[in-house]
Parts: structure tokens; sequence; C-alpha cells
């Protein structure tokens, strides 16, 4: 049986290519996709490196709500009607990324069933990340907070090796993204080199087992935060 050409469609090609509605980026680090505030008229797609998500406070406090990697989507409000960013997007090392004008995204989700799927796959990974991390900020004291971050950030559980965090992230950022003080994350980041569960040498290396006191909620709770 001869496949037809629709048949034949590859997400993945599509995305790592420039056509109609599409353009690719090359970005240093520390470059902005796009700030708090601009007007919403693309999604994007990492094709590699990692992307950091922001926003900025009325009263002008920064926080970092999000660090995204290769293979995810982002900016994707612009398709629900949401006119302008809410957030700003900067690149945490070297990134490509593919910029998917929104009637070209609109389009290619009416009439690609696999990229449709692909898509959809992103936003029901997201939800349930954002559900993570909500009941992680509600009933999750700090220091388990931060392990789990650091698991995440290291892809441990889809890896067993020790893993670097290989971008610039310091201790004032994973605060933020816990919702801490820096000292605290000081404090437990000193816990976890002591008991074996990371290294530093130069980056940050995070150990599996980290993962399975995780699991086994052992030693990564003191009930403070």
């Amino acid at each position: 049986m001869i496949k037809s050409a629709k048949d034949l469609f590859d997400p993945g090609a599509f995305l790592a290519k420039v056509g109609a509605g599409k353009s690719i980026s090359e970005l240093n680090k520390g470059e902005i996709v796009f700030a708090q505030g601009d007007v919403a008229d693309a999604v994007f797609y990492i094709q590699k490196g990692r992307i950091k998500l922001t926003v900025i406070s009325e009263e002008g406090k920064e926080a970092v709500v999000g660090i995204l990697e290769p293979g995810q989507f982002f900016g994707e409000g612009c398709l629900n009607g949401r006119p302008l960013r809410v957030a700003t997007t900067t690149a945490l090392d070297a990134c490509v990324v593919t910029r998917i004008s929104r009637d070209a995204m609109i389009k290619m989700l009416e009439v690609e069933p696999k990229f449709s799927q692909l898509f959809m796959m992103h936003l029901i990974s997201r939800n349930s990340r954002i559900e993570e991390d909500l009941v992680d900020q509600l009933f999750n004291p700090s220091e388990k907070r931060l392990a789990r971050l650091l698991l995440l950030l290291a892809n441990i559980g889809k890896e067993t090796n020790p893993q670097p965090i290989e971008i610039d992230i310091n201790q004032e950022t994973l605060a933020e993204m816990i919702g801490s003080t820096r000292s605290r994350v000081s404090f437990f980041m000193n816990k976890f080199r002591k008991l074996g569960f990371i290294s530093y040498n130069g980056t940050i290396k995070v150990h599996a087992s980290l993962l399975n006191a995780i699991l086994h909620d052992k030693s990564v709770t003191d009930g403070r935060d």
C-alpha cells in the first residue's frame, strides 16, 4: 500500500525547517525571545537549549516560573486570544528555536493530525506539570521542593547516572522557583552534598540517590518552610 504525502508527515521535520509562517533562530545565552508585554502573535518550539520563563510584578519583583527544555512549545497563549505576553522568555544557554506564526500554527493544527497530537500531548504534559507544581507549593516543605526541582532540571528519572545541570543557575534563582529564601537554599544544598545526593565541580551534578530519598521520604524533609 502506497502512503500518501499526508501519511508521511513528520512533525519533527516540520518543526526543524523554515517554511510558510515559520522561521528558525539561533540564540546566544541571555538573549530574549520575547518580553512580558510584547504582542503575542506566534508559538515557539525549542529544538536545542533551555529557555527560562520569568514574570515581573507591578512592584518590579521578578520571579522565575519555569525552565523549558528541547521538545517543548512556549508562547501558546496567543492561540486562545491572549493579545500580550505575560512572561519574558530568555535563553539560558545556546538555543535553537522555531517560531510559528499564530495563523500557521492554527492551520497546521487543523490539517495535520500528527502535529495536533504532538501539540496536544505537550499541553497535557504542561498541565500535569502545573498541577504537580501547585501541589508541591501547597503541601511540601521547601527542602523537598528544592529536591524535586533539582531532579527535574537534571532529568533524573529519565537517566540513572549522575546528571550535570548544564545551565547557569544560581541559588537565588532556585529560591525564586521554589518560593523560599537564598539562605534556606544554601543550607539545603550543603546538606544534599554532605548526604551524597549532589556534587559540585563547576556545575551541579544530581545523583539518583536524591530520587530514592524523595520516593522513600527519607532525609529530604525537615517539615519547615
